[in-house]
């Protein structure tokens, strides 16, 4: 942590207006592109990302940077919040079923999803939207805002090596959407 974002906490601590402007400013957009890509309308992502940033500033005592950054804490509180709106929405949703990733080959999947262009790139907009929130927040943290297995870990309560596993059986998942939205 550097001493700036140090002096920005301990900011906030005191519960500094300035603190809490320049947090939103800096750390805003990522907070509302997570939620926003969890969440299905606008509304719902702008309502949770309002409640992250109460939550956070309130809850600035709860903070431990010795656990993980300001920016993974943040990522914690929204991808929370999000979990938390859409289990009381209970949305009927139909998302796509993990048997039918079933004996697709590493190989496969990553020829499917390692060559980026515009087609697959939009395919995989695409794809997302069928899979659950939890397995569509995964993906998003690895490839979207590039974190790590352990931040992802930290943030969605889980251990590093559960998160691989379930990247990797959501990589596979993603593969046969995609081919079957080809098809």
């Amino acid at each position: 942590m550097t001493e700036t974002e140090q002096e920005l906490i301990e900011a906030l601590r005191q519960h500094d207006r300035q603190a809490q402007r320049q947090v939103l400013e800096h750390y805003g957009p990522e907070v509302f592109a997570l939620v926003a890509r969890l969440l299905t309308s606008r509304e719902d992502a702008e309502e949770a990302y309002q409640d992250v940033f109460v939550k956070a500033f309130q809850g600035i005592g709860r903070y431990d940077e010795q656990r993980s950054s300001f920016r993974t804490w943040l990522s914690r509180l929204a991808y929370h919040e999000a979990i938390d709106r859409l289990r009381r929405k209970r949305q009927s949703m139909v998302y796509y079923d993990d048997c039918y990733a079933d004996g697709l080959s590493d190989e496969e999947t990553a020829e499917t999803l390692g060559q980026p262009n515009g087609e697959t790139v939009q395919l995989i907009r695409t794809a997302l939207q069928h899979l659950p929130p939890e397995e569509r927040a995964i993906i998003t943290m690895f490839y979207y805002e590039e974190r790590s297995l352990k931040e992802i870990a930290y943030i969605t309560e889980s251990l590093p090596t559960t998160v691989a596993s379930r990247l990797s059986r959501t990589r596979k998942k993603l593969c046969r959407i995609i081919k079957m939205l080809q098809s």
